[in-house]
């Protein structure tokens, strides 16, 4: 064999590694229109990992509002006032790919069947709490928004917070707007309005957090509760059954005595999204399925991820702790400073803001007082 043939023989799978090696870092399996790979969750160059197109709990870690291009035909030529069916839960599956939407708000006769909360005892699921749950759902005999909210082929919801960032930024009319309001626990609307608005569709609480004063609750308002504890299920039941308070010790602090519902206008929220929440969308500790120091979202939170499931459209006001401000109002009804927060027990509010800019950076949920 000749020098040079044999120089050939040698040069040109050195030359076919080299090509190799260098277009493996260059080269990437693509879909048309798409900057990221679409089906693995890691770029790899040369062999190595040098990032990653998903974060620890799952969203993506590049995010901003642009609709997605399998969203821009549907979305993007309706007017700001038109409401976009289904566009909250598409928004999330974009830069959330394992969010499943279907999660009923409320518990209902069949409850037993969501298998996701049947083996986590409260707050995460109802196991232990089968039979009184029984019976209190046969007693309000109503598991819906009511006829009239569950007939929309779209629905904008707004989840109103109890911030401080609330005060004096007249929201009110356009809170109004929303087809379902939510409040939470027993933040006032009389003497609030020009600020929160007049609406209340649902109010959801928990006992200790529940209005004690009857006079104070919203007309035609759904009381949705939402329990911590199997105690709080046994509360529940004598509120529907007008009974007599009994065995308040297991309280941290006092509760309502009587809540003036029928029945029928009263519901249990789904634990599934407490549960969503927690160990899903922000990544608290697990603590074996018990409630445990800081693997408890706020009640904000909780009712965020209600809505992600159930609304077609999602805004939030008066969400956002602002660490840096201590001596800010903590909530827009009372004199309590933010530095307050800190001593909380059950929440990780940092974790839990990473979790909800997320949701703002991509457009999923519309801020209304910018706080987030």
């Amino acid at each position: 064999m000749k020098a040079t043939h044999k120089l050939l023989f040698v040069l040109c799978p050195m030359l076919v590694l080299v090509f190799i090696y260098y277009s493996s870092g260059k080269l990437h399996l693509r879909v048309w229109g798409q900057k990221q790979p679409p089906v693995s969750e890691e770029i790899v160059s040369v062999g190595r990992i040098v990032g990653s197109v998903f974060d620890q709990q799952g969203f993506l870690v590049n995010l901003d509002g642009k609709l997605p291009l399998n969203l821009v035909y549907k979305y993007e030529n309706l007017t700001t006032t038109t409401c976009k069916p289904g566009y909250a839960a598409a928004k999330m599956t974009a830069i959330y790919p394992k969010f499943v939407q279907p999660a009923p708000m409320f518990l209902d006769r069949n409850f037993k069947r969501l298998a996701k909360v049947t083996n986590f005892v409260p707050p995460f699921g109802f196991k232990t709490q089968d039979r009184i749950i029984d019976t209190i759902l046969t007693a309000t005999k109503n598991y819906g928004l009511g006829p009239e909210l569950d007939s929309l082929s779209c629905k904008r919801c707004v989840i109103v917070g109890n911030g401080g960032i609330l005060a004096n930024k007249s929201l009110g009319s356009r809170i109004d707007e929303y087809d379902v309001v939510v409040r939470l626990n027993e933040a006032p609307v009389n003497g609030y309005t020009r600020d929160v608005g007049t609406k209340t569709t649902m109010r959801i609480t928990y006992p200790e957090g529940a209005i004690q004063k009857p006079e104070r609750y919203e007309k035609d308002s759904l009381f949705v509760f939402i329990a911590f504890k199997p105690l709080d299920f046994k509360w529940l039941r004598q509120m529907i059954f007008k009974e007599k308070l009994q065995g308040t010790e297991g309280f941290w602090k006092s509760v309502a005595r009587y809540v003036p519902r029928e029945p029928s206008e009263m519901r249990i929220l789904n634990p599934y999204f407490i549960q969503e929440a927690a160990f899903q969308f922000i990544g608290l500790p697990l603590n074996n399925g018990l409630m445990g120091k800081g693997n408890i979202p706020t009640l904000g939170t909780v009712a965020i991820t209600m809505a992600l499931h159930n609304c077609d459209e999602v805004a939030v006001a008066g969400f956002g702790y602002d660490m840096n401000t201590p001596h800010a109002p903590l909530h827009y009804y009372e004199t309590v400073k933010m530095s307050a927060i800190k001593e909380s027990w059950t929440h990780n509010i940092s974790k839990e803001k990473e979790f909800l800019q997320k949701l703002v950076r991509a457009d999923v949920i519309e801020d209304l007082t910018k706080g987030i």
